[in-house]
């Protein structure tokens, strides 16, 4: 595995496809020829642009299918956590299950694009040093 390859499956597993960057993530850690910082900066990276691409989808449905056609309570609810804790919330953009669909909804809710990059990069990163942590 290259850091290439590290960088498009922490792209990828960031996106609405599933994947497995940690893994890749742990490999090359374990062959210890790459700088852990180095390993960190490339899978933080290709996760955060995958997170800032879900963003952008997210921003593209909203011109089709703006909020207020939200009528279901559980909906109602759930955008108006998003909106309450703003783009603070993407620091859980790591989490799975929730992560993806969460980058979604802060695009749709139009949550300012340089906050949503900060917030979801640096709960991206925090993940990967949690993992490197873990597993050195």
């Amino acid at each position: 595995m290259s850091l290439l390859s590290l960088f498009i499956s922490a792209f990828i597993s960031s996106t609405l496809f599933p994947g497995g960057s940690e893994l890749g993530l742990i490999y090359l850690a374990q062959q210890q020829d790459i700088a852990l910082w180095l390993l960190i900066l490339v899978a933080s990276a290709g996760n955060t642009l995958g997170g800032m691409t879900s963003w952008g989808l997210g921003r593209l449905l909203a011109v089709r299918y703006p909020a207020k056609i939200l009528k279901k309570p559980s909906h109602q609810k759930a955008l108006h956590r998003l909106e309450r804790y703003g783009s603070a919330l993407l620091l859980l953009s790591w989490l799975p299950l929730i992560g993806d669909p969460l980058c979604v909804a802060a695009g749709w809710l139009r949550i300012n694009v340089c906050l949503s990059l900060i917030f979801i990069g640096l709960g991206k990163t925090l993940r990967y040093l949690f993992v490197i942590y873990l597993f050195s």
